[in-house]
């Protein structure tokens, strides 16, 4: 299961059923748990944890220090991996900064296509989907099942709500609400994204609320505090409705707008 070319550090942890490929380097810090499979020429530095049946592509990078001129290497800094990720060739993860908090954390179940960076300290949730080349700067946060078109590249401390969508080579300066298909540069919005949220089993009301919360947000010349009075009404009957709003009400860096 572990290739003869392989350097393993005797400090690492492999659980059972682990597989790792030839001229990879997994270091003392790293732990990987059962069923995982490490392609080739991978480098994975600690302290890394990561979780149970990940498929990990050759040539990736993970765990290694943060891209941050003030990171001296004292301090908490991690790296958190969930389950059953699937992280394609090239791709890097970097630790976190004591500055941020000391951790980068990925969920669950998510897809990183090849050549993809998620820098210090973001936090991105289950589900999601990275296209080539998709790019997180520090202290971003991707919440659940939010795709990001190939080349998307991702401000920092910046955040992408839950269902959220990138189009090709936009580039996102301010936190995009859940449900919303942004595009350019600077990224702007389009429109709900219907189809994704269809695919989720949304109900047609549901989906219906949030077209016309997103009129109302977008559409209809409301300045954004009157926009979110007028959308208080339904709140109450529309759940989706109300994580949008929350979303919007705690922004620091302000909406795409």
């Amino acid at each position: 299961m572990i290739d003869p070319s392989a350097k393993i550090d005797p400090g690492a942890q492999l659980a059972a059923h682990v597989e790792v490929g030839p001229w990879t380097s997994i270091g003392p810090g790293v732990e990987i748990g059962a069923g995982t499979r490490i392609g080739s020429h991978c480098v994975i530095k600690g302290p890394t944890r990561i979780g149970r049946d990940n498929r990990v592509f050759a040539f990736c990078s993970l765990g290694e220090d943060p891209q941050d001129k003030k990171f001296s290497g004292a301090g908490e800094s991690r790296l958190e991996i969930g389950d059953r990720n699937t992280i394609r060739e090239y791709c890097s993860i970097n630790r976190g900064t004591p500055q941020g908090g000391g951790l980068t954390r990925m969920g669950d179940d998510n897809w990183l296509m090849a050549y993809c960076h998620i820098a210090h300290d973001c936090k991105v949730g289950n589900h999601t989907v990275f296209a080539n080349n998709a790019t997180l700067a520090g202290h971003v946060e991707i919440h659940d099942y939010v795709i990001l078109g190939g080349f998307t590249g991702v401000h920092q401390f910046c955040r992408m709500g839950e269902s959220s969508f990138s189009a090709i080579a936009a580039a996102v300066v301010r936190d995009v609400p859940p449900y919303v298909i942004v595009n350019g540069n600077s990224a702007i919005p389009r429109s709900i994204n219907r189809e994704g949220l269809k695919r989720r089993g949304f109900s047609p009301e549901s989906i219906a609320a949030l077209k016309r919360a997103y009129r109302t947000l977008y559409r209809q010349g409301n300045s954004l505090e009157d926009a979110l009075k007028l959308l208080e009404a339904e709140r109450d009957a529309f759940p989706e409705v109300a994580r949008l709003l929350d979303f919007v009400r705690s922004s620091v860096r302000g909406i795409v707008r």
